[in-house]
């Protein structure tokens, strides 16, 4: 199952490249339109309170909401310039690195200053998890052990296995106090959108399966199925919708 949804992925990428070429207005349009979705949805699933709505305005406009905290308006243009970060990582082929994902998650927490970019230095705990994060001075270690792992990885697994993978072992570890989630998922197209894959937006009506699928893996003692399933299916929607649109 999982062989047959890659090559079924691979095909509509390999007909996507083949297709016409965007304008660079359209190409402008449809960035636009997913920055706003992503952003709302990578947010929302972390607590922000602002709508759809709310964020497109922020982004788009500048604009500065009444009654809502200024926490989730610097939530929305953190994560809307780690975006534009990553854009530049894939252009420059910069490789993954312990600097790159602290870099993401300093421009994704500006709201705390005190905290972008460091590892935490307190024990966490995730209510009702089956997994507990490893302890703070294993952090460093860890991460570095897992960008190690990745880079094996790209030897023997398909990239969105690898992807999909890499993420459930990031989010296992929260290296960070706060912001894993949404530097996680900003990780998770960063590496995507080098293999020439679309970046995915997992949405906040899915956050229930998301985190079934970081269950599952810490109760199967690592087995990252149900994820790549998620990740797989994600990217294979955005390839369709992709060429429907260069269809019309």
């Amino acid at each position: 199952m999982k062989i047959k949804i890659f090559e079924k992925i691979d095909d509509l990428l390999e007909q996507l490249n083949n297709s016409r070429p965007l304008t660079q207005g359209e190409l402008e349009r449809l960035r636009d339109e997913f920055l706003i979705d992503f952003t709302y949805n990578s947010n929302a699933i972390e607590g922000n309170t602002l709508t759809l709505q709310e964020t497109a305005l922020i982004i788009n406009e500048g604009i500065t909401i009444a009654q809502k905290p200024l926490k989730d308006h610097l939530e929305v243009i953190g994560h809307k310039e780690a975006y534009f970060y990553i854009e530049e990582l894939v252009k420059q082929k910069i490789p993954l690195s312990e600097k790159v994902i602290k870099d993401i998650h300093s421009i994704v927490l500006m709201d705390k200053p005190q905290d972008k970019g460091v590892y935490r230095r307190v024990p966490v705990r995730i209510m009702g998890a089956v997994h507990e994060p490893p302890q703070p001075y294993l952090v460093p270690v860890q991460i570095e052990q897992l960008i190690l792992e990745y880079e094996e990885m790209k030897k023997t697994m398909h990239p969105i296995e690898r992807v999909a993978l890499f993420h459930l072992k990031f989010e296992g570890i929260r290296p960070f106090i706060d912001g894993n989630g949404r530097t996680g998922r900003l990780l998770l197209n960063l590496e995507l959108m080098k293999e020439r894959y679309p970046a995915i937006n997992v949405k906040f009506a899915d956050r229930r399966r998301y985190y079934d699928c970081i269950t599952a893996y810490h109760e199967s003692n690592g087995n990252p199925e149900a994820m790549v399933q998620m990740v797989a299916t994600y990217v294979y929607e955005t390839l369709e919708r992709y060429l429907a649109i260069l269809s019309m």
